[in-house]
């Protein structure tokens, strides 16, 4: 079957088990409102359809401290307690549910690598506010980090673009690879001065001999499409002159109209938009590498539409 697509999308159970319950904003219901999306749309007509997979701990420890690693593993035996000042939960499974969404993009890196597929879009995924130490905004592991991480270690692939277009900062990103020259950081977030995290200003490019390397845009509250689109050539210029071997994007739904807790105004337009014209980059530039993780998004159908218009644009 793999020969018969571009693009592979990964669903099931286990990933729909990053969730923080039923009455959390990041609850399960996440993965399956795009799941039956997804089918409506007959999109397995269009894609592969891939199980979820699991890894081990010194993948995730390619980039997570071993500290943080462990004390992941005991808080999820028993689901007391926060792994971060508030903000995120601990649950039982936790540890298994977020090696799962990691796993998941380390298998896709390999089989985009292997060629079995250009492109891959992973909805639970995405999860760009933890640091290497600690979890973040309801972020347990940051399977972005890994993947840039797993990239160098397993393909020793160097120059890797990351590109993030949630209403949220990927400050777990920006900061882990601050100094990274090999790491090209494009952002297009609502402005920090209001919104969480509050962090990203464009006066943020680099540190040392990183400098110039990243990219932050931050956007207007009620931001409209034709401001992104605005704002993403910006990008797309900026990401043409940076030569990438594998493009990573995070195109979190919270940036569309009717989000319960931000305030752009983007139509899932957008995010057709950046996807149209991000994998016609990758053709250009790195072999059709692009690995896509659904990020963040808490009204339901503004999730459905938004990555369903993404795997749509992708397959």
């Amino acid at each position: 079957m793999s020969q018969q697509y571009d693009c592979c999308v990964y669903l099931g159970d286990e990933l729909a088990a990053y969730g923080f319950g039923n009455d959390h904003p990041f609850g399960p219901q996440r993965h399956h409102v795009f799941k039956q999306a997804f089918y409506q749309q007959a999109l397995q007509k269009k894609v592969a359809v891939l199980e979820p997979k699991s890894v081990d701990q010194k993948i995730l420890e390619l980039f997570h401290t071993h500290a943080y690693v462990e004390q992941v593993k005991q808080q999820s035996k028993f689901g007391i307690g926060y792994l971060d000042q508030g903000d995120t939960p601990a649950f039982i499974g936790m540890y298994e549910a977020a090696s799962t969404v990691a796993g998941s993009v380390c298998d896709a890196i390999d089989r985009i690598m292997k060629k079995e597929y250009k492109r891959a879009f992973i909805p639970i995924a995405g999860l760009h506010h933890a640091r290497r130490h600690i979890a973040a905004g309801f972020c347990v592991f940051n399977d972005c980090g890994i993947a840039i991480e797993y990239l160098r270690a397993q393909h020793d692939i160097r120059r890797v673009a990351y590109v993030d277009i949630d209403a949220h900062h990927g400050d777990g990103v920006f900061y882990s690879f601050e100094d990274d020259p090999e790491v090209i950081f494009v952002d297009l977030h609502e402005d920090g001065r209001f919104l969480y995290p509050g962090t990203g200003s464009e006066s943020e490019t680099g540190l040392g001999t990183a400098k110039g390397s990243k990219l932050n845009i931050p956007m207007a509250p009620h931001a409209s499409d034709a401001d992104f689109i605005h704002a993403f050539e910006q990008a797309e210029q900026f990401l043409v002159t940076q030569d990438a071997d594998f493009i990573l994007l995070q195109c979190g739904a919270d940036s569309i109209q009717g989000d319960p807790i931000t305030t752009l105004s983007y139509s899932e337009k957008a995010h057709a938009y950046a996807t149209q014209r991000l994998y016609k980059l990758a053709d250009e530039m790195c072999e059709g590498r692009l690995l896509a993780m659904g990020g963040g998004g808490y009204n339901h159908d503004n999730i459905a539409k938004t990555w369903t218009a993404v795997v749509n644009e992708m397959a």
